[in-house]
């Protein structure tokens, strides 16, 4: 049995790019039960740390063509905005 994986850097930073989002949703979770102020305030700090660091994972991705995207029509970012702007219009 060949216990000697290799990895590649695409491999990498997929791995990278999954365990962000995870944390991510952790400090979610975290800051909308935290009910001590100061702690909410380091789970936020941190969150948006963490958005940066997989953004950063992300673009770098993106640039070496192992994460595929495609660019939204600016009708469909305008209905997505009206759409939850009511929504939170209405709560």
């Amino acid at each position: 049995m060949n216990n000697n994986v290799q990895l590649t850097d695409q491999d990498i930073m997929n791995d990278l790019l999954t365990m962000e989002k995870q944390i991510t949703s952790a400090y979610n979770t975290g800051i909308t039960e935290a009910s001590c102020q100061n702690l909410r305030k380091t789970l936020t700090d941190n969150l948006l740390d963490t958005q940066q660091l997989q953004y950063t994972i992300f673009d770098t991705m993106k640039r070496n063509g192992w994460y595929q995207t495609k660019d939204a029509q600016t009708q469909d970012v305008n209905n997505a905005k009206n759409k939850f702007t009511n929504i939170k219009n209405q709560l």
